[in-house]
């Protein structure tokens, strides 16, 4: 039996995910007479579209398409233009993420927590250095502790405990929920900010590399210490219009390497790559930030910036490589180990429900289950 739908709302789907009409027709080979309206197809081939296509498909039986916003305000730009529309993978990321803030609200209230004082302590007229540093003092996120890690990659990890320890869901993946098809494009966004006083959230692209991670935590808890949600698609080479994303990337970068700092340990006589590389160690940030913060001194000029930023990028995405790791840890990093461990621990104690754990986790299996709550202390 075939349905009704209009052609234009396949078409919709199919571009709404950002697939071409070829590569979809391998796949549907009707499909091109579906678009142009010389045949209807049946509702089981309509149900296999809209999952290939990520749509919901009570959607394509709307009398025209819909216009989605993101729910959050929205800064990405590209070429200074406001990105028009958004991937059904950044959509459901975000959708997501928001299911579990709202959950972990309800468990923070039910556990008698009180509001996080730091959430949207500080404003735009709050200057960047004063700003700065009450996030350092709130996030225990010493400097001179850090020079005594190991690594700016080990450093990165630390961070991102110092956040998750004052209260902040903290969630890094590089896909769609637990769907490793689904993976998610850094050219799309970079990270976002769902700010709330009980259960602000920060989500991290985890497809982006390691170097450009430890900005966007940063520039992303800004947003949180301002009280305000925000997409973003910022990094250390970005020079953003909207005066929010200004001030949140100013915050950051003297977050992770303190102007003052910098300028007492820079050298402007050794060469560029030695001193970035002297002082991505000293710092432990990633010598992508070292640079960003050379420019700030005056070190380089915003062209000079610009090539040996490009030229760090390639050169360092030729060394990060990508690596299937254990999976508790990587599912820990993708839930948050906050949520993952208050999830757990709710479901224990009667709660939550198993079936609303396991779909909020992405689990299928009790041994999973157990062996995740161990890996995030729950105490299974």
């Amino acid at each position: 039996m075939r349905v009704e739908v209009k052609p234009e709302l396949l078409r919709w789907a199919r571009e709404r995910a950002g697939f071409d009409l070829a590569a979809v027709t391998k796949r549907f080979p009707q499909l091109p007479d579906w678009e142009s309206g010389d045949l209807r197809p049946t509702l089981k081939q309509l149900e296999k579209f809209a999952k290939a296509t990520y749509a919901p498909i009570g959607f394509l039986f709307l009398p025209e398409p819909p216009i989605e916003q993101v729910p959050i305000p929205d800064f990405r730009t590209v070429g200074n233009r406001h990105v028009e529309r958004s991937s059904p993978d950044l959509l459901d990321t975000i959708y997501i993420c928001q299911q579990r803030q709202e959950w972990y609200r309800d468990f923070a209230r039910s556990e008698r927590e009180g509001p996080l004082s730091f959430v949207g302590s500080v404003a735009l007229t709050t200057k960047v250095e004063a700003a700065a540093a009450r996030m350092r003092t709130a996030l225990g996120f010493d400097i001179e502790e850090r020079r005594r890690t190991p690594t700016w990659t080990e450093a990165l990890r630390r961070f991102l405990e110092q956040a998750d320890a004052v209260g902040v869901l903290v969630m890094v993946s590089g896909v769609v929920g637990n769907n490793n098809r689904r993976k998610l494009d850094p050219d799309d966004f970079r990270g976002f900010a769902l700010a709330d006083d009980l259960a602000p959230l920060v989500f991290i692209n985890g497809a982006d590399s390691k170097s450009a991670q430890m900005f966007t935590l940063a520039h992303e808890l800004a947003h949180i210490w301002l009280g305000q949600s925000a997409l973003s698609d910022v990094g250390p080479a970005s020079s953003p219009s909207n005066d929010v994303e200004i001030w949140c990337n100013r915050v950051a970068a003297e977050l992770l390497v303190p102007l003052a700092g910098l300028r007492q340990e820079y050298s402007r006589w050794a060469p560029l790559h030695e001193e970035t590389s002297r002082l991505a160690r000293h710092f432990k940030v990633s010598t992508l930030v070292v640079l960003r913060r050379i420019h700030d001194a005056g070190g380089l000029t915003w062209e000079q910036f610009r090539q040996a930023y490009e030229e760090e990028l390639d050169r360092l995405g030729a060394i990060e490589k990508a690596s299937g790791g254990d999976f508790y840890l990587t599912q820990a990093a993708r839930l948050g180990k906050r949520f993952a461990r208050a999830l757990v621990r709710s479901t224990l104690e009667g709660q939550t429900s198993f079936t609303e754990a396991f779909r909020m986790l992405g689990l299928k299996k009790m041994s999973t289950f157990r062996e995740l709550g161990e890996s995030v202390g729950a105490g299974v």
